[in-house]
């Protein structure tokens, strides 16, 4: 893959605990720890081992990051703060923190990146 320009936003998640105990064997496919983080821009959000997070998690935040990456603000739709959201996974064993932050780069529709240049 070739990335082509650089995201608005970065998004951060990571796991800050359990509900069910002091571990996840036996509830969790992924393997989730306390302090595991996933990261991306745009894409699906992966670990520093190139793990990618659970693909029913993965639903639930993608909604979430299409609001902000729309100006949205993460108190609107449950969060702590304007940039901080906290989750349950689907299967009400793990929770995650998401955390948004502004890269300083252009919004794709804005900036126009989708348009091909005039020859």
């Amino acid at each position: 893959m070739k990335k082509l320009y650089d995201e608005e936003y970065k998004f951060s998640v990571e796991v800050t605990g359990f509900l069910r105990g002091d571990h996840t064997e036996h509830l969790c496919r992924n393997g989730e720890e306390i302090g595991d983080k996933y990261i991306c821009t745009y894409g699906c959000l992966v670990n520093e081992q190139g793990y990618g997070i659970c693909s029913k998690m993965m639903q639930i935040l993608y909604g979430d990051m299409q609001a902000v990456r729309s100006g949205g603000n993460l108190t609107l739709v449950g969060g702590t703060e304007a940039n901080v959201k906290d989750y349950v996974c689907p299967d009400g064993c793990v929770c995650f923190r998401m955390t948004v932050e502004k890269t300083g780069a252009e919004n794709f529709y804005k900036g126009k990146f989708y348009q091909e240049e005039k020859k």
